[in-house]
């Protein structure tokens, strides 16, 4: 079977990027290959082993269009409403937590927000029904 091992997105501002995944997610960088056109970052924190990885290509001053197959990223958190308090005294812009149900069930426990570059990511509750590890 397959197992995933990251996720890539192409980014305008290294450092800006870099910052905003420390802050918000606690991700830091485990590997960095910089090419003679573009760079590769790697992301990681304690919690898993799956990466997000940055492609930064050198001289690009135009954001990056996501176009309209795009969705988002998820992450799980122990605390979903702590989560939120902290990003938004931090300044990140956040969406209002909300629930989902589905015939009475909860089915999750959500807010959204976005990195620099408007890549759309969604906090959920750990432990929600579903596979919200």
């Amino acid at each position: 079977m397959a197992k995933m091992i990251h996720t890539m997105l192409r980014v305008l501002d290294e450092a800006r990027s870099l910052k905003f995944y420390a802050e918000t997610l606690g991700l830091k960088p485990v590997d960095r290959f910089e090419f003679e056109s573009f760079t590769l970052v790697y992301l990681a924190n304690d919690e898993q082993s799956f990466e997000l990885e940055l492609t930064i290509n050198h001289g690009r001053t135009e954001p990056y269009a996501q176009g309209e197959g795009y969705g988002h990223l998820a992450v799980s958190v122990a605390d979903v409403s702590a989560e939120h308090a902290r990003m938004e005294a931090a300044g990140h812009p956040v969406t209002p937590v909300k629930t989902l149900e589905n015939k009475g069930r909860i089915v999750g426990q959500f807010f959204f927000l976005a990195d620099p570059d408007g890549y759309k990511i969604e906090v959920l509750q750990r432990g929600a029904p579903g596979r919200f590890l």
